[in-house]
């Protein structure tokens, strides 16, 4: 059913106080509450509901309060509605009235919840923070129109993949399925397989390869014998059974055909949209996750847009993408773009594109240190992933992958806005609170009534 309203009928509680006058309005939480325009979440998220059907749904306040709260402290499912308890000022910006004393939902409704929505429910909330920082003050229109570029990796939750821990895990979900389906196996392997990929890593460890390659070998033989073991007696099976074995045949196999020179290689089998993206650092040669294309303000270092990009294009080939999200997200169209030498070669139609060490068209002091300050962005990506969850993702699949890298330009808008809120909203409120008390001083105290200057 439709999600639950939140609205209440005016009349006052003797028995509770509302929060409203229990918190400090000029705290940034607070603030930020009034700034976001949460009728819009309401009409756009109530067409993922169908009016007759199932219990009614949580209040769409609270799940993407829930949400923005999330990625802006970099919290957990459980870790976020844990905080959600205990803090006042969350409670009040996700839309309680009252101080609630248990928990608003289950952790696992937030992730139904991210399902339902798909990309263009996190889309929503990403302009929805554009919109509260142009409401706040925090960016500016015409910054829109000035924008940078860049692309990262965004890694997974997975351990660095090797062929021992590859074909270990091959053969534990293989034999847990033989068991759960009644099907005897010639020899699980259950103690002789560990014990090889514990001989291949300490082999490793003292650097004697020819005796690694051998344990591997042995445990690849081993995985091999289950496998087909497996596969012959599914000719007797039914239907039914033959699919449940299906994904995880195929992936072993994959597993063990595999070589060190292939390209589309599996590197984790809970997670197989996972891709081996060389970055040509020193302290990290490789990062297992998907390219993911940011584009931020050139000036103010606000998110505009954050889109995955599967399969590890070249950097060049996303710009257009990146624009065009950044465009139906802000409402304006960039003039001029500002990327790194990893986009040469490439033109987007009405856009000026700018690189790095580029002397031919900068001619202008502003121009020279807009393109200066396009290494801004390696920072704001250092914040994304530190500050933020952008350095590691738990969500499942192709389509968690987008989600997650949306919703972590909202938690750094976010940020930003209360950054912004923090900081300039009490100096504010402490001059004028000084210029208050400054016309209602008595007269006689005043400089002009003094009687050194009559």
């Amino acid at each position: 059913m439709k999600p639950k309203s939140q609205e209440t009928s005016g009349q006052i509680d003797l028995f509770n106080t509302p929060l409203a006058d229990l918190l400090n309005p000029r705290h940034e939480l607070y603030q930020l509450a009034h700034l976001i325009d949460w009728k819009t979440i309401d009409d756009s998220f109530g067409q993922y509901f169908v009016a007759t059907q199932g219990a009614p749904a949580l209040p769409t306040r609270l799940v993407a309060g829930l949400h923005y709260l999330k990625h802006a402290f970099a919290l957990s499912d459980e870790a976020v509605v844990a905080r959600w308890l205990e803090n006042p000022y969350w409670q009040f910006f996700c839309g309680e009235t009252f101080f609630q004393h248990d928990t608003p939902c289950h952790p696992t409704s937030l992730t139904k919840w991210r399902q339902r929505m798909g990309e263009a429910g996190c889309e929503q909330l990403l302009a929805l923070t554009i919109q509260a920082g142009i409401d706040s003050k925090t960016v500016k229109k015409q910054d829109f129109e000035t924008v940078t570029v860049d692309s990262t990796v965004q890694e997974k939750a997975i351990t660095y993949p090797t062929d021992g821990k590859l074909y270990e895990r091959c053969r534990q979900h293989l034999v847990r399925l033989a068991e759960q389906h009644q099907i005897p196996l010639r020899q699980n392997y259950n103690r002789k397989a560990p014990y090889l990929l514990l001989m291949a890593n300490r082999y490793s460890h003292a650097k004697q390869m020819k005796r690694k390659r051998k344990m591997l070998k042995q445990l690849k033989t081993l995985v091999g014998r289950v496998y087909r073991d497996i596969d012959r007696q599914l000719l007797d099976q039914s239907d039914a059974v033959k699919l449940a074995f299906k994904d995880t045949l195929e992936k072993t196999q994959r597993i063990l055909s595999q070589q060190t020179q292939d390209k589309n290689k599996l590197y984790s089998f809970h997670a197989p949209e996972v891709e081996c993206i060389a970055k040509g650092k020193v302290h990290k040669k490789y990062e297992f996750g998907v390219k993911v294309g940011i584009t931020v303000t050139n000036k103010s270092n606000f998110v505009l847009g954050a889109r995955s990009f599967p399969g590890n294009p070249y950097d060049g080939h996303t710009l257009e993408s990146c624009l065009e999200q950044a465009e139906i997200l802000s409402g304006i169209r960039a003039k001029e773009a500002f990327v790194d030498l990893g986009y040469r070669g490439v033109e987007v139609p009405g856009v000026t594109i700018y690189k790095a060490r580029q002397k031919r068209g900068v001619d202008t002091r502003r121009l020279k240190r807009a393109l200066k300050r396009r290494n801004a962005i390696e920072p704001i990506i250092g914040h994304l992933k530190n500050d933020g969850l952008l350095g590691r993702n738990y969500l499942k699949g192709e389509m968690g992958d987008a989600l997650h890298a949306i919703l972590c330009g909202t938690g750094h808008n976010i940020r930003l806005i209360l950054r912004r809120l923090r900081i300039f909203w009490p100096y504010f409120w402490q001059l004028l609170s000084r210029f208050w008390g400054t016309l209602h001083q008595p007269s006689n105290s005043c400089w002009l009534h003094k009687t050194e200057y009559l």
